[in-house]
């Protein structure tokens, strides 16, 4: 992921992003230290976020120094309570620090979650941010008009941010696209069980009837069985914690794999399938901060009568990241001959 300006989360505010997702937290207060964003603050719910928003907001600002607000609506979507982001630059502040925050902003979305963000707001002066400042917001947002002189430099912001992120395949969308569907708990779990690496490998289903996203496994196992875990017959989600060496130390590398048999699947789930893979990745990546380094999508031909068993590969001792993105390319392959290892080509098609 690139970042405009370098600048990252510490851990422990990557932590508090991660928990705030569960509803005890209603504001948090980040700003840039040393080049990294921290916790300035954090608040827990006292009342309803009108109320909330009275007593927490404003007091968290000062006249001359830009800061960012994370604060949670009441409102959920498929990821969880919804929230608005306010990115607070006085007229006043420094010039080098105004920039500094709104080269930055994309960043702390993208750390936090780009899928819980609601709204924005943009604020230069104590009345843009208030509770009255944001209705007023809210109800120029629902009846077009002419925007505040805050609404327009917010707009500039976004389409800078925009035409920043084109050609960027994580940072491509500023809002979901597609199919949301919710995580069963097992499935949420086996994720922040994988962040904790207490497990390997975790497999994922969409239960069509319910419309939903749950566990199918999650377990520890080594690259030489992961393509006994693709089915054959029906579609999955795969991810996968690849340990391997690299100059001689050990390291790991997180994939994401999304099977497909072929025309074993309906339109319809191929379909479903497809469109909530992006918000599953957005769910992993920004709720539970999982850092995946290869994605692969992999579409199962059906399988030879004469091989009817997955090939067990070999795997390099010392492998470099770009040796790891081809030998990660071919794990998830059946082996439909014998002669070191290769993979006949169109057995999966990308």
């Amino acid at each position: 992921m690139a970042h405009q300006t370098g600048i990252r989360a510490i851990p422990d505010l990557k932590e508090v992003f991660v928990k705030a997702h569960n509803g005890n937290v209603r504001l948090i207060k980040v700003s840039i230290e040393n080049e990294r964003l921290v916790l300035g603050k954090q608040k827990k719910p006292s009342g309803s976020w009108h109320h909330d928003y009275q007593t927490m907001v404003v007091s968290e600002l000062q006249e001359n120094q830009p800061t960012y607000l994370l604060f949670r609506l009441d409102s959920r979507n498929a990821l969880g309570y919804e929230w608005l982001f306010i990115s607070w630059s006085p007229e006043n502040s420094p010039t080098r620090q105004k920039m500094l925050y709104a080269a930055t902003r994309a960043t702390i979305k993208q750390e936090f979650g780009v899928g819980h963000i609601k709204d924005e707001v943009f604020g230069t002066t104590m009345d843009d941010v208030t509770y009255e400042g944001y209705s007023k917001h809210l109800r120029a947002r629902a009846m077009p008009g002419p925007l505040t002189a805050a609404e327009e430099e917010l707009q500039k912001i976004r389409l800078n941010e925009q035409s920043q992120m084109d050609g960027q395949a994580d940072k491509r969308q500023l809002t979901l696209q597609g199919v949301a569907l919710p995580l069963n708990d097992p499935a949420k779990d086996a994720l922040r069980r994988l962040s904790e690496r207490e497990v390997t490998y975790v497999q994922m289903s969409i239960d069509m009837a319910a419309e939903r996203i749950i566990l199918a496994k999650a377990e520890t196992i080594d690259v030489a069985v992961l393509p006994q875990h693709v089915p054959s017959d029906v579609a999955r989600y795969h991810f996968f914690l690849f340990r391997h060496r690299h100059q001689g130390q050990p390291t790991e590398s997180l994939v994401f794999i999304y099977s497909m048999p072929g025309s074993k699947c309906s339109i319809r789930e191929r379909m479903l399938y497809s469109s909530c893979k992006s918000s599953l990745l957005s769910f992993a990546e920004k709720s539970i901060g999982l850092s995946i380094a290869r994605k692969k999508d992999v579409e199962l031909e059906e399988p030879s009568a004469s091989v009817g068993r997955w090939c067990m590969l070999k795997i390099p001792r010392c492998l470099s990241p770009r040796v790891i993105a081809g030998i990660l390319e071919q794990i998830t392959n059946p082996c439909l001959n014998h002669l070191h290892s290769n993979v006949r080509p169109g057995s999966l098609a990308q």
